[in-house]
């Protein structure tokens, strides 16, 4: 065994699995497992913890693992996490605990995001539960939105010992975590279902199809419904154009849309009653992580797919992870290249896309090489559809029904970052809704200080 490199964890050939839908790391096994988790060396001020956003003890989780006390090492893990089966899978850990371990000073960083991954798909495949030891307190919560920073405020708060109900606007809980991220990164019944049933098991009420500011409001939640406080989790799903001529054509859609077509209401399978459109040859504008999953989402429904990016490799926000995938899924990288317009035929459908060509100037408020145009270098690529993944900013409509809610330009609402207070009292918020579009472990850590700063307020 060589300490310095990660156990290799075994995915689907790529030809494979660029024509389904299957989820494609395969995850580790017992033995894997415990062969990786061998390479940590306990650090006694251990690094990993300061990167993780929600603080779980990855050490002690670890050494559990070693030992082959899987169970141990869930509840460790579930002591700090409401969503460990979905963190191992979507969560940017070279960025976060890996970044900071210190095996990657020498040699590869532990595999902590894989190992998480195995001991919550272990847990959740012997029906082990979180455990739950706190004493009933006669207060109520609601909380707004079922993503994660709403799954991991009313699970933390349901551990507190509060009454907690959940209103979820959609037909089906789970929010970026069902209608954003494809089956082939998280898979929806198997691995994101199950992490609600453990939330719903400590006693979290979730009620969907319910739309707060239209359905009710929060003042109403606080004077008529018996609230003591509200949390604000309810995303941004508001996507983002670039205004470009053309952008109204008929096969331009945004990311949003596209996956929420394919991952929520399944239109990928021809029994599904969603139409999605499955373009011969389409255009995904943007660098992220939804632009990758907007990609290898079209690549799978048949079509050639080109990602267009106004920066170079080094830039791409996206993961190293997902963009390698894509890559090795037969994905067109067509960087340095940003869209000036959108082309239709006389029908009003997409035909094509002007582009043109970038080079890198000085540095940006982002501390990225500003994208420059060079003059004269236009040129078209072929396709009949155009995804816009641009990001997304929150709906509004929470914000404009709520009495003394403040927002700031974005429309994101204005909120503590160590206890998610907002200018209304008794009314939290936290994750996408106040930072915009962020990652699925921000809000969560963003929930958990959250679940903190409604127990300060309510056991005053």
């Amino acid at each position: 065994m060589d300490v310095l490199k990660k156990v290799p964890v075994r995915e689907q050939d790529a030809k494979e699995r660029a024509a389904n839908f299957e989820e494609v790391c395969l995850g580790y096994n017992l033995e894997e497992a415990k062969e990786e988790a061998a390479r940590c060396i306990n650090c006694k001020n251990a690094q990993c913890i300061k990167g993780c956003p929600v603080s779980i003890n990855i050490p002690g989780f670890i050494d559990k693992v070693k030992e082959g006390d899987i169970e141990a090492a869930y509840q460790i893990i579930s002591d700090a996490s409401a969503l460990p089966a979905i963190c191992g899978r979507v969560c940017p850990q070279e960025s976060q605990c890996e970044g900071k371990c210190i095996r990657g000073i020498k040699g590869e960083p532990i595999s902590i995001g894989k190992l998480e991954r195995f001991v919550a798909d272990w847990a959740g495949d012997n029906n082990i539960k979180p455990a739950v030891n706190a004493e009933k307190k006669n207060k109520k919560v609601a909380v707004i939105g079922s993503g994660p920073s709403g799954l991991t405020c009313a699970g933390d708060l349901a551990k507190m010992g509060y009454d907690v109900t959940i209103f979820e606007a959609l037909h089906e809980a789970g929010g970026v975590l069902v209608y954003g991220i494809p089956e082939f990164r998280l898979p929806k019944t198997k691995v994101v279902a199950k992490e609600i049933e453990n939330v719903k098991a400590l006693g979290v009420k979730i009620e969907t199809n319910v739309v707060v500011g239209k359905a009710v409001t929060i003042d109403e939640l606080l004077e008529e419904e018996g609230f003591s406080a509200v949390f604000i989790g309810s995303g941004a799903g508001l996507p983002k154009f670039m205004g470009i001529p053309g952008e109204t054509a008929n096969g331009v859609f945004s990311a949003n849309e596209y996956l929420t077509r394919s991952n929520l209401m399944k239109s990928f399978d021809e029994n599904s009653t969603t139409p999605i459109m499955r373009g011969k040859k389409v255009a995904v504008v943007g660098g992220g992580n939804v632009a990758m999953d907007a990609a290898r989402t079209a690549l799978r429904l048949g079509s050639e797919v080109h990602i267009i990016y106004r920066r170079s490799e080094e830039e791409l926000p996206a993961r190293v992870e997902e963009v390698h995938h894509a890559k090795e899924e037969g994905i067109i990288f067509d960087l340095l290249t940003n869209p000036v317009e959108i082309l239709k035929d006389e029908n009003g459908w997409v035909n094509g896309i002007k582009c043109i060509r970038m080079e890198l100037g000085e540095p940006d408020a982002s501390g990225r090489r500003r994208p420059v145009e060079v003059p004269g270098s236009e040129f078209v690529i072929d396709v009949d559809t155009v995804i816009m993944s641009l990001g997304t900013s929150p709906n509004p409509l929470i914000s404009s029904t709520t009495k003394g809610l403040e927002v700031n330009g974005h429309k994101c609402i204005i909120a503590s970052e160590d206890t998610g207070a907002t200018s209304k009292e008794g009314v939290y918020a936290g994750g996408d809704a106040v930072t915009g579009a962020a990652t699925v472990i921000l809000a969560m850590g963003a929930g958990k200080a959250a679940a903190k700063g409604i127990d300060e307020y309510l056991s005053k």
